[in-house]
């Protein structure tokens, strides 16, 4: 067994930007300013009657004020985003369970809207965004909710007991009645028994800046236990962050166009294209590749010889690292 360090550095980041103070204990309404001076989005149409229903992706806070998060076991896939000031942010992708309540939910960035393309028109659940990027977001194939659209009026609430940015929480079934099934989740991936080969692998830990992520495997619940930061990732009732495939994805992370009020650049996590990933599954780790042709596409992954490698059944964490600072 050994461990292994993946490193996603960058260059001189200051700290993220300051969180507007919002009043605690009410929902956001019209014209709210979230934090990073962004504001909610204005009402979006839904998709057509008749049309399959969407997945539910929500952006989730992940700074250590924001933990435990609520609602994350629930999750179909966990993307693991970089932002500013060397941080993270999580979005967590709902198909086939909606948990009574996720968050705290937080803003969404712009490399957001390719990453969502995957899916058929999905809802996006976020507390506002950069000025700018907004007309980006209207003009995207999903459904925008953030608080104070009159669909979402009472989808979101504010948690007394937690500190303002990071006590805005989702009611998704709010949002839609009911989840949109399995063939909703059109991420490419593929599920089944273990390829042949693979390395054993008792931990992985993938780097950003300011912020880790540490699975370890557990041979008594077959699953990647999670920490963050070096501590126990637990879950809002005291449980462990446990998904069944890890997968660690190099990808180009360049800068975009925006910037959050201390100038600090918001970077764009390009996740079309292909590069070299590992999969964790299984207490081993396997090399890949991955592809994504489009942006309407999933994103496969296969094993040296180009067979199609499945994950085993469960959820998947998706961490994005950077390719440049790939040691």
């Amino acid at each position: 067994m050994r461990r292994r360090t993946h490193a996603w550095r960058g260059g001189a980041l200051v700290t993220a930007a300051v969180a507007a103070s919002l009043a605690a204990g009410c929902t956001a309404g019209p014209g709210t300013v979230e934090e990073d001076g962004q504001a909610p989005r204005p009402k979006r149409s839904h998709s057509a009657a008749g049309s399959p229903g969407p997945v539910l992706a929500v952006k989730v806070d992940n700074v250590p004020a924001a933990r435990p998060q609520t609602g994350l076991e629930a999750a179909d896939v966990v993307y693991v985003e970089p932002v500013e000031g060397g941080l993270s942010r999580l979005m967590a992708v709902y198909a086939t369970d909606l948990p009574p309540s996720v968050g705290p939910v937080r803003s969404a960035r712009e490399s957001d809207l390719e990453l969502l393309r995957q899916f058929d028109r999905p809802t996006l659940a976020f507390s506002g965004a950069h000025r700018r990027l907004l007309p980006l977001i209207d003009e995207a194939p999903l459904r925008a909710e953030p608080p104070g659209q009159e669909e979402a009026s009472d989808a979101y609430v504010r948690d007394d007991d937690r500190p303002a940015p990071h006590n805005l929480y989702l009611r998704p079934r709010r949002l839609q009645p009911s989840p949109a099934g399995a063939d909703a989740l059109t991420t490419g991936f593929r599920y089944g028994p273990a390829p042949e080969g693979g390395e054993a692998e008792s931990s992985r830990t993938v780097r950003y800046p300011s912020a880790s992520f540490t699975f370890t495997w557990s041979e008594s619940r077959d699953r990647w236990l999670v920490s963050l930061d070096g501590a126990p990732a637990r879950t809002a009732d005291g449980g462990r962050l446990a998904p069944s495939t890890v997968v660690v994805q190099h990808v180009n992370v360049r800068e975009s166009d925006f910037h959050d009020v201390r100038g600090s650049n918001s970077p764009y996590v390009e996740s079309v294209g292909s590069g070299q990933a590992e999969v964790l599954r299984d207490g081993r780790a396997y090399g890949a590749a991955w592809k994504r042709g489009a942006a309407a596409d999933g994103t496969s992954f296969t094993t040296e010889d180009g067979t199609p490698l499945d994950f085993a059944e469960g959820q998947v964490w998706v961490v994005f690292a950077d390719t440049a600072k790939r040691p």
